[in-house]
């Protein structure tokens, strides 16, 4: 179900177009607080797409009185969940902006957000492809947690921004909070959008944009990350989780990108963390799997052999 036809806003012609794609599931509870937060920014072009994937709630009830108000936004009503990756390529297919915000809506985003990163952008070369920031985190009522980045002393950020080149970095580490991502369109056409066979995003984007374009760290806050446990990033690592799965294929993905030494040695080190993970909370199998792609890379340590050890055990002891 759609309301209107895709609307490319008038005002300030001279700034490029920055589409919102805000993402439901299931978040009635901090939708208005969220769809509150784009009618705050003070960018003034703007194109908003509202998806809703199938919730059980009363989002879709929320998300058509707010079509309804705002003529210009986008309704896209799915008949049945379709998980992230595929909600989001519904949306990015029918957008228009120049950039991008994968924007979910248990988050919210400060005032400033778009204005700013789009004037970070605007002094970057084309070689960069993405802009991402400091987050705050907040608990279900919007109190203050925290934030993305730790500053033990001034100028100090754990853990370390990367930027530039940094297919490597993405591979080795946790760097970007996910919720503060701008993107250049073109790099999101020229990876054909998200791959629809994963269950969850960030990480495979990361890793296949990186190869071809530069990531650009903006040192401030730009927006609210709520913490709950529906959350998807609270699901990581549980028995049987499905997330883990698409994580080793994303490092299949991966290995494949890989041209350098460093570059295998970085994905060693996420295979490595991965396995210890997996063994942890008794995923055997995909340990098993993790492990084989460790030798693969030829990257094995005793530790690791050992791990596998352990989880080739209790695959027999829970068969």
């Amino acid at each position: 179900m759609t309301n209107g036809a895709p609307s490319v806003l008038s005002a300030a012609p001279e700034l490029p177009l920055v589409t919102v794609v805000a993402l439901c599931y299931n978040h009635a509870r901090f939708l208005r607080p969220a769809l509150d937060s784009i009618l705050a920014q003070t960018y003034p072009r703007l194109e908003v797409i509202l998806v809703d994937d199938a919730s059980t709630d009363d989002s879709a009830a929320i998300l058509r009185e707010y079509a309804a108000a705002h003529p210009s936004w986008q309704l896209l009503l799915l008949p049945r969940n379709e998980g992230n990756c595929a909600a989001f390529n519904h949306a990015f297919r029918r957008s228009q902006g120049e950039f991008l915000i994968d924007f979910a809506t248990d988050d919210v985003l400060l005032p400033e957000r778009i204005a700013r990163q789009v004037a970070v952008f605007q002094q970057l070369p084309p070689s960069y492809g993405l802009v991402y920031s400091d987050a705050e985190h907040v608990d279900e009522q919007g109190h203050h947690v925290g934030y993305h980045y730790r500053r033990p002393r001034p100028g100090v950020l754990l853990p370390r921004p990367a930027e530039g080149w940094v297919f490597a970095e993405v591979l080795r580490r946790y760097f970007i909070s996910s919720p503060t991502v701008l993107v250049r369109r073109a790099v999101l056409t020229e990876l054909g959008g998200y791959d629809e066979t994963l269950t969850y995003e960030d990480f495979d984007f990361w890793v296949r944009a990186a190869r071809s374009w530069q990531f650009h760290f903006q040192d401030e806050t730009t927006t609210q990350k709520r913490l709950h446990p529906q959350a998807m990033s609270r699901r990581g690592y549980q028995p049987h989780d499905p997330y883990l799965a698409s994580t080793i294929r994303i490092c299949r993905k991966a290995q494949a990108l890989c041209r350098t030494p460093d570059e295998r040695d970085a994905l060693a080190v996420r295979v490595r963390w991965e396995l210890r993970q997996a063994v942890r909370w008794r995923n055997f199998s995909e340990a098993r799997e993790l492990y084989g792609l460790l030798r693969e890379l030829q990257a094995v340590r005793p530790l690791d052999w050992l791990l596998s050890q352990a989880a080739g055990v209790g695959a027999v002891l829970s068969s």
